[in-house]
Order: C-alpha cells, then structure tokens, then sequence
C-alpha cells in the first residue's frame, strides 16, 4: 500500500462531506491512507519532560496534530470532551488503554475506573475512541526502547479534557496547549 503525504491527508479528509465525517468513514480513511512518515518531519519535537502536541491542521471540524512519544511516555487517563478521535502511527508502535466508568460522585470529583479492552497502534493499524467509551490512556512502552509519532484527528477541535487519577479516584477539567503550530514552537514552550 502507498503512503501519503500528510497535507494530502488532511485534504482528503476535508474532502469528506459533514454527513460522511463519522467514526467509521474516517476510521476507514485513514487505513486506506497511510501516512509517509518524512511529510511529518517537519512537525517534530521531542522532550525528554513531556510528550509533545504539534498541530499540523485546525479548522472548524477537526484538528490534526503529530504527537511525539520518547520512550516511557504516556497520557494521563483523559477523555476528548465528547468529540471523536482516530489514530494511526506512522512510526513506532503505541498501547492504548480503555477504561470503564465502575462509579462517579461528580459533586465530589471522585470516579472509579476499571481498565477494559487495550491494543497496539502501530504503522499498519488505526484506532478509533469511541463516544461510548470515550476514557482511554496512550502509552509508549518502556520496554519497547523506541521513540513513537503518532497522527490525531479530533472532531471538532476542543481546548480542554476531563483528566482521571487512578491513584486517588479523581477526575478534573485540565486545558490543553500546543507544543507547535505548523512546525513553529509556541510561545514559552522550552523542550
């Protein structure tokens, strides 16, 4: 299978009609579609403190953006605000972990989870985060002693999440921000 150049990518996906843009279409798209990992290049940065968030496209209906993983990273136990959410990995290979709302006390900010199904993004396999289950983690593996990119398209775009702790059985609003737009650090971003 060829692959793309990401800004075909995200043409293509423009392409897609409202109606059209649902989970499965754009699930099936981006299997189809894989991206050349040299188009993202310019795209990258990496910390050894955080993963990183590079926006690569952001209009009205969805973002996408390069997320960077050195080894050992991973995302805190988050939702996306109720928008949708695909993945593919054009290089390395990720863990994502699903996870069950068992109980929540939202007046208290408190809330159990359990850990539900999990699987491995790597270059030839795409994910989706499903609405009805929309609490997850992203993980790059210790043990697998690798770097790993992975590509994110959310639908609509949204500035901040529901963050869990599953060490205190807490949950809370936390806003999110760029690493880089279109290549370019933002402001007071130190890698």
């Amino acid at each position: 299978m060829s692959k793309v150049d990401v800004l075909e990518l995200v043409a293509g996906l423009r392409a897609i009609p409202d109606e059209h843009f649902v989970c499965q279409n754009v699930y099936d798209y981006l299997g189809e579609n894989p991206v050349a990992f040299d188009s993202v290049d310019k795209y990258l940065h990496w910390s050894d403190k955080f993963y990183t968030r590079n926006l690569i496209h952001k209009d009205a209906r969805f973002e996408m953006m390069a997320i960077c993983w050195e080894v050992g990273q991973a995302s805190r136990v988050h939702d996306h605000s109720g928008q949708r959410c695909w993945m593919t990995v054009p290089y390395g290979q990720l863990k994502g972990q699903n996870f069950a709302v068992e109980s929540i006390d939202e007046a208290a900010g408190h809330c159990k989870l359990s850990e539900t199904d999990s699987f491995i993004l790597s270059e030839t396999v795409c994910a989706k985060v499903e609405l009805e289950e929309p609490i997850h983690q992203v993980l790059n593996l210790a043990e697998w002693n690798q770097r790993a990119v992975s590509i994110h398209i959310y639908s609509r775009p949204y500035d901040s999440c529901i963050s869990y702790c599953r060490d205190t059985d807490t949950f809370k609003e936390v806003k999110l921000c760029y690493t880089s737009v279109d290549g370019v650090l933002c402001d007071g971003i130190e890698l």
